[in-house]
């Protein structure tokens, strides 16, 4: 005899049984779109790259072209005629004096002025973050309105200030220029990074009698590991491939990399056979850096967008 609370049971398990089954089917379809989603979006981010990575490659296979192939058709006939690469034109770089030495002192500009950054902007965002001392917000307000200031306002000015205290047409000049333009963004960056570290992290450190140096050495230094890193890749990257302040500043002489170029384009203008391997070594540097750095990049972008 069935009773109600028997056909109840029924009813309920039966219920339970095709919703179960409904959500199975239901999860079985979601796996499936995901699975077709994921496979679109990595298609689709790969032909992204690949897209970006165009202008790059197609510098590459023109610098392994003569100039007369260049002139005449696109680097694109590689792919048909493979027998055009040659690495003659690195060749001709390697005995341009004027090339090779721009890249030395492009190094000589970049890696000064890419440490100075680092460590005055590492060390004026720990004392903005956790250091009192006699009106530091007006200080850091006023960091923060240097940050709208452009490179073109200060080019007069800094020149006639240069000339007169002889460091005009100088390497010292262009490194003090990106150092001194460098510096607001990269102290409002790391004092925005440093202040989100828990306090009672520093506390602790104190009672156990580590001093204000120790501190950011030992405890705030490996901890803004990944926004000291973006920072340092960022400016590396601005200096590198500057040409404004590097053409007014530099050395005629011994110009940096990208003001070389352009006199090459000045003074040569079929000389492409020199300007394509030229930009394309002038490029990749840069690209080397980002990528040797890209997980320490990635982190500290990341860390300041979820903080």
């Amino acid at each position: 005899m069935t009773t109600p609370s028997t056909t109840a049971a029924a009813t309920r398990t039966a219920s339970a049984s095709g919703s179960g089954a409904e959500q199975a089917k239901l999860s079985l379809g979601s796996r499936i779109a995901a699975r077709a989603g994921g496979g679109v979006m990595r298609v689709f981010l790969i032909l992204v790259g690949l897209f970006w990575l165009m202008p790059t490659i197609g510098l590459l296979l023109s610098s392994l072209r003569s100039g007369e192939e260049i002139a005449a058709t696109g680097w694109w006939k590689v792919f048909t005629a493979p027998s055009q690469l040659t690495f003659d034109n690195y060749s001709r770089l390697l005995d341009n004096s004027t090339i090779t030495h721009s890249l030395l002192s492009t190094v000589m500009i970049t890696v000064p002025a890419t440490v100075l950054v680092v460590v005055i902007g590492s060390l004026a965002g720990y004392a903005f973050a956790w250091m009192d001392f006699p009106g530091r917000d007006w200080w850091f307000l006023l960091v923060v309105g240097l940050l709208v200031v452009p490179v073109q306002v200060a080019l007069i000015p800094v020149s006639k200030l240069f000339g007169e205290i002889g460091i005009f047409e100088t390497t010292f000049g262009v490194i003090l220029f990106h150092t001194a333009f460098g510096l607001p963004f990269a102290i409002f960056l790391l004092r925005n990074f440093f202040a989100e570290i828990p306090r009672e992290l520093l506390e602790a450190a104190r009672l156990d009698g580590a001093g204000e140096i120790r501190l950011f050495t030992r405890v705030v230094m490996p901890l803004g590991g990944p926004a000291i890193a973006s920072l340092g890749i960022f400016q590396f990257l601005w200096v590198w491939n500057d040409m404004l302040v590097a053409l007014i500043f530099a050395d005629s002489d011994s110009p940096p990399i990208t003001v070389a170029l352009q006199q090459q384009v000045r003074q040569f203008g079929n000389n492409i056979d020199v300007l394509a391997p030229g930009a394309f070594v002038s490029m990749v540097i840069p690209l080397a850096v980002f990528f040797a750095f890209q997980r320490q990049f990635v982190s500290g972008v990341m860390a300041g967008a979820v903080k």
